[in-house]
């Protein structure tokens, strides 16, 4: 157990990257609330995005997991440091809901470390053993930080988009 995102003894699953990108361009994915079914694995269709994303307490109004058998749920903001960090709350009920953290933390001009911490905070899944969350949540979240660093590349790299 180890303290979680919200300061209290819990399972946190971190991974990290190093991206040859500035936070800048990977906040700039992160607060296109529209963007987030294709960097999050898992989130199958993006609903709506309140107008104020990513300010606390704004939404994205998503589906999760492949249709007909998907859950329409939301993610929203708990804390916000526009450039370094969002925390979010994501729900997938009955499945769970979980807190995220992503912090971008810049290492030299053109180089930024990105440290993605999940924590099971309600549901089935915070009961599953370490070992257990690990397995399924690591390598979800390691693609998602791809997914997610690619499209920022792209989006700096001024190639066409269809």
């Amino acid at each position: 157990m180890r303290k979680g995102v919200g300061g209290y003894e819990c399972v946190v699953i971190t991974v990290t990257r190093r991206v040859q990108l500035t936070p800048e361009q990977i906040f700039a994915v992160i607060a296109d609330g529209w963007s987030f079914a294709g960097w999050v694995v898992g989130a199958a269709h993006i609903r709506a995005v309140d107008s104020n994303w990513p300010a606390v307490g704004s939404r994205i109004h998503h589906s999760v997991g492949p249709w007909p058998l998907s859950i329409d749920d939301t993610t929203s903001v708990r804390a916000v440091e526009p450039g370094s960090m969002i925390e979010l709350e994501a729900r997938m009920w009955p499945v769970g809901s979980a807190r995220v953290r992503i912090t971008l933390r810049q290492v030299s001009p053109t180089e930024t470390e990105i440290v993605f911490e999940e924590e099971a905070s309600g549901g089935p899944l915070k009961l599953l053993p370490e070992s257990a969350q690990a397995a399924f949540l690591r390598p979800r979240n390691v693609e998602s930080l791809r997914r997610l660093t690619d499209i920022a590349a792209g989006r700096g790299s001024g190639a066409a988009r269809g």
